[in-house]
């Protein structure tokens, strides 16, 4: 059983924000599992990475000894959830929540643990309110406070359309927290305000309030814009391990740290070591392939992590030699033995002399999976397989 310091520094990491952490903290005190609550609106079929960083912090949760109440927000989402939106956002049928929450829960349970999650539907109390329960509901905030909400404060301001049942979300999401009795909710800080109304609503029904922890929204493959599948720069908890592997491999470096603290459960520690080791001189490709294996065995398994690189395509990590390489047969031409410049350009690895000299230079030509260090001349009957850069390979014949 962790001790509270320990179970705080795990909660805390990668977090945004704790509200009030004095009264996570005495919520931790009393020794008893908290029920743990996040809420997702069932608004598109996929889960990608993005979303996973709050499905990590809910399983360190249960490694902590609490419980999970995976709140799939069925009533929500036939309202639309108005979170940074500047137009109202069109409800979800009945049909499309039922069947993209078939496919949530498929989904969590590659991270969370069943035994310690309890799935729920909003729909299942809210189903039970009257009109007149829903008009008491709504009584209990203003026009005014709604207001403040950034996107809706932006929209009014700019005469942009806001529906009355827009009003009713972050009512409804704060009064699943009074129907589950939460200590705790978890959600992006775009849901600031909307969890901060569940507290005033446990307050209002003569409840303890559940304290809040925001995570950061994650930045997807680009390194600029959050991660989002209709952005292009995502990578989908579906998606197979070749691409899995091609996609992370492809992020920025100064994005590693960042992934490693959000989507790893290896130590920080760990990490920091990690870190130090690519500040003294250690290639940063190395850690992403750790990062990488773990995610896809995670979603998959460790066998599917080992042999990920072969089916990645022709767009592979450094030294990594993928199943089916091409092959090209490059001539001699009269020559007694070619440069590796030659080499490169005539098998159509780079598009000329100066791209040769640029992949070489950065040290990014590998000969059947090691690093070229130096010049390297060629004569008939050599045959390897030749890398040049990430997108570049083929199995190199040479021939008279």
């Amino acid at each position: 059983m962790a001790s509270i310091d320990e179970a705080l520094a795990i909660i805390r990491r990668g977090a945004e924000e704790i509200l009030p952490e004095e009264d996570l903290i005495r919520k931790l005190e009393t020794g008893r599992p908290l029920r743990i609550k996040a809420g997702f609106d069932p608004t598109a079929p996929d889960l990608h990475l993005g979303h996973t960083v709050l499905i990590n912090k809910l399983r360190q949760f249960q490694d902590l000894g609490h419980e999970v109440l995976f709140l799939i927000g069925d009533f929500t989402g036939m309202i639309g959830d108005p979170t940074g939106k500047s137009a109202t956002r069109p409800p979800l049928t009945r049909e499309q929540v039922a069947a993209n929450a078939v496919s949530y829960k498929e989904q969590v349970f590659k991270i969370l643990d069943p035994e310690k999650t309890r799935v729920v539907f909003n729909s299942d109390w809210m189903n039970e309110l009257s009109a007149a329960d829903m008009i008491r509901l709504a009584g209990q905030y203003t026009v005014a406070r709604m207001l403040e909400r950034d996107d809706f404060d932006k929209r009014y301001k700019s005469e942009q359309p806001i529906a009355i049942h827009e009003f009713l979300y972050p009512l409804v999401q704060g009064y699943d927290s009074v129907a589950l009795q939460a200590d705790v909710e978890l959600g992006g800080t775009d849901q600031r305000f909307n969890l901060l109304m569940g507290r005033i609503l446990q307050k209002h029904y003569g409840q303890e309030p559940q304290a809040i922890l925001t995570m950061p929204i994650l930045e997807g493959l680009d390194g600029v814009q959050k991660m989002s599948k209709s952005l292009g720069n995502y990578v989908g908890v579906n998606d197979s391990p070749g691409e899995m592997y091609t996609k992370l491999l492809s992020m920025p470096d100064q994005l590693l740290w960042r992934y490693f603290e959000l989507l790893s459960l290896r130590p920080l520690a760990e990490v920091r070591e990690f870190r130090n080791e690519v500040a003294a001189g250690a290639n940063p490709q190395e850690y992403k392939k750790l990062l990488v294996q773990e995610i896809i065995t995670r979603f998959h398994d460790e066998q599917a992590a080992a042999t990920a690189h072969k089916s990645a395509g022709n767009r592979v990590g450094l030294g990594e030699i993928p199943e089916n390489v091409p092959t090209v047969e490059v001539p001699l031409e009269g020559e007694e033995q070619l440069a590796i410049q030659t080499v490169l350009r005539l098998a159509g690895l780079v598009k000329n002399g100066a791209a040769a000299r640029d992949v070489l230079g950065r040290g990014a030509v590998y000969i059947d999976g090691e690093q070229l260090a130096g010049q390297r001349f060629f004569v008939a009957g050599d045959d390897c397989v030749i890398q040049a850069g990430k997108k570049k390979i083929a199995r190199v014949l040479v021939v008279k």
